[in-house]
């Protein structure tokens, strides 16, 4: 409010001074004051709405009011009622009560283009005028109907009203402001607005408007900006459906998660609470916290198969199972040509029967190769020595005439990776997204209300005993949140059904890991309890897994829980 507003409030005022005494206009001006205060601080638009609704209603002394919010859609111009009090009444709808508004939003203009001047919010905009009426009984030129409708449903009795535009800084109307009945402070009776009331009303709608453009200006600053983010992970997805579905659900778990530990009210984490500033940026970092698989491969990334790069490399050693079984025939009847013609005499049974059991030897050979190409939990040291003896076992010649062992060492190492299908190096290039996360994060300018992003986003890879990467920070040196993001991202990938390379896990399963995982010090240990105790992982579950992956979950079976 600016020392010119006030200035004429005050010349306004003074005029109803002989009705009110002195202590009661400073009263009412340090009112507006710490009311223009409470607007600009205020970050919940619907709280903001009713913050200026009930303000305006205080300050004027009125019994009932409503808040309505200009829009301009396809379908015209219209106002649309956000909040409506009455106190006499018990009527509170709209904002954060939770009860919605029955009544339709009232047009500017009819199908023709004709304003719509009867009604006198309507009359309000398209005039750009406060309109004060005294009773609207008696008030000629306004359509009253439904007040008055209202009023015989009710018993109520509409009586003054102070119709207010609210205008922001740039001269544009983005509401209305209205108050109904005006009651003197002594005696409780009904009475018009006085000027005093009208330039008051006036002043808070002004500073309500320019509260509500800056409001609703950073909130479409901020769907600008998560709209750049899925932008970002659409990306991802698009060269890889597998990280894109994560991207998407890790930040679900993760506020899932963030808000059990917030309602805790025993343990460890009992005093741990987040604000809405802090569920916003902690939602941004669950958006962002694998942004930087956008520059990983998308050959890693989608490698279904130990043999997979571009193709599924298993054709080829099919190929040269084939070439083996093809010259095991060659000898073969090479050896039987022998036996009929040569000296040697030998029976061709005989070798028949060798044959095939040569060929029933390379089939089982072949099998366990193409089993040995399927990623798993984790591969016995028994079966990476078959995989290096079969390579020892056979022979095979090249385009060239070259005789080659039959598998390459690249091969070998590729079909005897222990759990998954990565190689060591393959392994780096993912893990390498993490840090182009928080390269790409701690390059950016953030506001103070979202500085931590990078410490959240970066850290969902540590581990709680140090043994995590890329920094190998200990739990003592993680923020609650990025503890939070640790357990979410792990437990979407076991519970998981669109990688390539494994089945989704039951809750059961699933939850035997992350235990298992809480147990060797990976995870926090505080926050698995609450992911447990207040089956967050249901929640999550419901709303993610197929219905097979829900099982009943005995959690006094799952290893590290503690019960408590």
């Amino acid at each position: 409010m600016t020392s010119g507003d006030i200035m004429a409030v005050l010349q306004e005022v003074a005029i109803d001074a002989t009705t009110g005494s002195t202590e009661d206009v400073f009263r009412r001006l340090e009112e507006l004051n710490q009311i223009g205060v409470a607007l600009s601080q205020e970050k919940n638009l619907d709280r903001l709405l009713e913050t200026i609704l009930v303000a305006a209603k205080k300050i004027t002394n009125a019994d009932g009011g409503t808040l309505y919010r200009r829009r301009h859609t396809d379908d015209g111009d219209r106002l649309h009622f956000e909040i409506v009090r009455t106190a006499s009444l018990g009527i509170a709808m709209g904002g954060t009560t939770g009860v919605a508004i029955p009544f339709e939003p009232i047009r500017l203009h009819d199908d023709r283009g004709i304003a719509n001047t009867s009604m006198v919010v309507a009359y309000a905009v398209l005039n750009d005028c406060t309109v004060n009426v005294t009773d609207a009984y008696t008030e000629k030129g306004f359509d009253f109907s439904g007040t008055k409708g209202f009023d015989r449903r009710t018993g109520y009795r509409s009586q003054s009203f102070l119709t207010v535009p609210m205008k922001n800084h740039e001269g544009e109307i983005i509401g209305v402001l209205q108050l109904i009945n005006a009651m003197d402070r002594t005696t409780g009776a009904i009475m018009p607005f006085g000027e005093a009331d009208q330039r008051l009303a006036e002043s808070l709608a002004s500073q309500a408007a320019v509260a509500l453009t800056n409001r609703l200006l950073i909130l479409q600053l901020e769907n600008l900006f998560e709209s750049f983010i899925n932008l970002i992970n659409e990306a991802i997805d698009d060269k890889s459906p597998y990280t894109g579905g994560h991207c998407n659900r890790v930040p679900v778990l993760t506020m899932l998660l963030a808000e059990a530990a917030h309602a805790a009210d025993s343990g460890p984490l009992a005093d741990w609470r987040m604000e809405d500033h802090d569920r916003y940026e902690l939602k941004i970092a669950g958006l962002l916290h694998d942004c930087g698989k956008v520059t990983t491969p998308v050959h890693v990334v989608d490698k279904a198969t130990k043999l997979q790069t571009i193709h599924d490399r298993i054709d080829l050693i099919d190929t040269r199972f084939e070439v083996i079984k093809r010259d095991a025939e060659v000898e073969m009847l090479r050896a039987k040509i022998d036996a009929r013609f040569g000296s040697r005499g030998a029976d061709g049974a005989q070798i028949e029967l060798a044959f095939r059991e040569r060929l029933r030897e390379i089939d089982a050979d072949r099998a366990f190769i193409r089993r040995c190409n399927i990623g798993g939990e984790g591969m016995r040291p028994e079966d990476q020595e078959q995989v290096r003896a079969i390579s020892r076992k056979y022979r095979w010649r090249d385009v060239d005439g070259v005789e080659r062992d039959f598998l390459t060492a690249e091969e070998v190492e590729n079909l005897t990776i222990r759990a998954g299908t990565l190689t060591v190096a393959e392994r780096q290039i993912i893990n390498h997204h993490i840090e182009v996360t928080i390269k790409m994060l701690e390059a950016l300018p953030w506001p103070r209300h979202l500085k931590n992003v990078p410490e959240y986003a970066g850290g969902h890879h540590e581990r709680m005993d140090g043994k995590g990467y890329p920094r190998g920070l200990t739990r003592e040196q993680m923020s609650v949140p990025a503890r939070i993001m640790g357990i979410a991202d792990i437990f979407e990938a076991l519970t998981a059904k669109d990688r390539p390379y494994k089945k989704g896990k039951t809750l059961t399963e699933a939850l035997h890991i992350l235990g298992r995982f809480r147990l060797g010090g990976h995870i926090d240990p505080d926050l698995f309890d609450i992911f447990v105790r207040d089956r967050v992982y249901l929640r999550y579950g419901e709303q993610f897994l197929d219905r097979d992956q829900i099982d009943d979950v005995d959690v006094a079976g799952i290893p590290g829980y503690s019960g408590d």
